[in-house]
């Protein structure tokens, strides 16, 4: 039983800050990115360093009490926190080292993207990441880390060389290729299961500037735009990726005021290549249709990674469905036509990011992250600020994945599940690599310690 004694030694030994229910900041404390998630634990510890995480797994165990682990917060099912457990917030540990001559940025675990782009773009490198750039670095790797340079560079995991690890026990290793091989299997691709990171060392690529940028379409050649759009991306050269979105427009600059809240569908562009080679590639882009909009041109690679930061601020209702697609049948377009018409919200949207090119050419035994011959991760996402329309964008979601599901790969990004889809739906994310995963879990975490996850059963 937990006792206040415990829990003022517990503090005592913390160098970094614990917040309980009793403190003024307690309610803004649990919140995470996704509004709809309402947790109440019982102890959060913000912690300044790996020895006040190990501290801290320590005292749960010691305690049997439940735990789960927060970097940026943005866990779609809300699985940086927990209801009567500690809450391990990696928040503070932040920071990056570039070393320029091997090509590598190390991060601590409580980075989030903003931090890592910012640090690499000075030496004019990057590594690949997400879309948005307050999303945590340690969720969205673990998961695998899907996002505009997937084609060019690899997932984030095929990108990661080396992470430090605190284990179920309290123990801190190292795991890479050479030290703890099985963990570092595990980890690309096997989510939270195994242990906490608390630093991740990432290998870097000579990107700066992109030519990048959406190009949108009227919904009513939303048919045209997905049949081309299936038979480029496939074939298009690596330094080329574009995610296809069904939208509405946001009513604010520097969107034209002509399409304020229209509904509409576009590619959201992302070419690495040559910048001089860049309007030679996007000639015929351009002479497929002539877009409602184009802002595609030369941009950096945070302010890329960065553009739909203001659209998604922390703190909205967020609810999210999701699929591997290995094709885009013309069943499956007329369904996302009916859907992308019924858009319940502004924020409201459907993206699928390529998943093929350079991401494709790592075997789907080589991590943990099973789907290496699928095209797209598709989802579909019910986003509003206001919690009175719950029910709406809950129900769009749900029903417009039951409408496309029958034409996907079966499994999941695991970074795009809810948090109530069940074991079987992760089974199916991992699939043949289930089982190596079961017992890697076993061999690190007997008892499921680490389970506010997707979670692996150790047995």
């Amino acid at each position: 039983m937990l006792n206040e004694n415990s829990i003022a030694d517990f503090k005592t030994n913390l160098r970094g800050r614990l917040i309980q229910p009793s403190d003024q900041d307690y309610d803004e404390a649990r919140k995470v990115y996704n509004g709809m998630i309402h947790k109440k634990p019982r102890l959060m510890a913000y912690c300044a360093d790996v020895a006040d995480v190990i501290h801290s797994v320590n005292f749960a165990r010691g305690n049997n009490l439940l735990l789960s682990i927060r970097g940026g917060g943005h866990n779609a099912g809300g699985l940086g926190i927990c209801d009567d457990g500690l809450v391990i917030d990696l928040s503070r540990i932040k920071y990056t080292r570039i070393d320029p001559a091997s090509r590598t940025v190390t991060v601590g675990g409580g980075c989030v993207w903003g931090d890592v782009d910012h640090a690499t773009h000075g030496f004019g490198f990057a590594t690949p990441s997400g879309i948005i750039s307050t999303t945590g670095v340690g969720g969205l790797t673990l998961g695998g880390g899907v996002g505009h340079l997937t084609r060019k560079c690899g997932l984030s995991i095929d990108n990661l060389l080396s992470a430090d690890v605190v284990l179920a026990d309290g123990k801190f290793v190292k795991a890479n290729a050479d030290e703890n091989p099985d963990l570092f299997w595990a980890l690309r691709g096997g989510g939270g299961n195994f242990g906490i990171v608390t630093s991740f060392t990432f290998r870097l690529h000579p990107i700066h500037t992109l030519y990048a940028g959406p190009m949108l379409y009227e919904l009513s050649e939303t048919a045209d735009v997905m049949k081309w759009y299936r038979d480029l991306i496939p074939s298009a050269s690596d330094d080329l990726n574009g995610f296809f979105a069904l939208l509405t427009v946001p009513p604010a600059p520097p969107f034209p005021e002509h399409l304020h809240m229209k509904k509409m569908c576009g590619v959201v562009w992302a070419y690495a290549g040559p910048l001089e080679k860049a309007e030679e590639i996007f000639q015929p882009i351009r002479a497929f249709k002539k877009p409602a909009l184009d802002f595609v041109g030369p941009l950096p690679h945070p302010a890329l990674q960065s553009m739909f930061d203001a659209l998604y601020p922390p703190g909205l209702q967020w609810y999210w469905r999701a699929d591997f697609v290995n094709e885009i049948s013309d069943e499956a377009i007329a369904e996302h036509i009916r859907f992308g018409e019924a858009l319940p919200t502004m924020h409201s949207t459907m993206h699928m990011y390529p998943i093929n090119g350079a991401a494709a050419r790592v075997g789907k035994n080589e991590t943990a992250w099973n789907y290496r011959n699928s095209n797209w991760a598709m989802v579909m996402v019910g986003v509003d600020p206001d919690p009175a329309n719950k029910d709406k964008i809950v129900s769009w979601t749900k029903s417009y994945y039951d409408a496309v599901h029958p034409y996907s790969a079966g499994g999941a990004y695991v970074n795009f599940l809810m948090g109530d889809e069940g074991a079987e739906r992760v089974k199916k994310t991992y699939g043949e690599n289930y089982e190596r995963l079961v017992a890697i879990k076993k061999k690190y975490d007997p008892d499921n310690f680490f389970r506010v996850n997707q979670n692996i059963k150790p047995s």
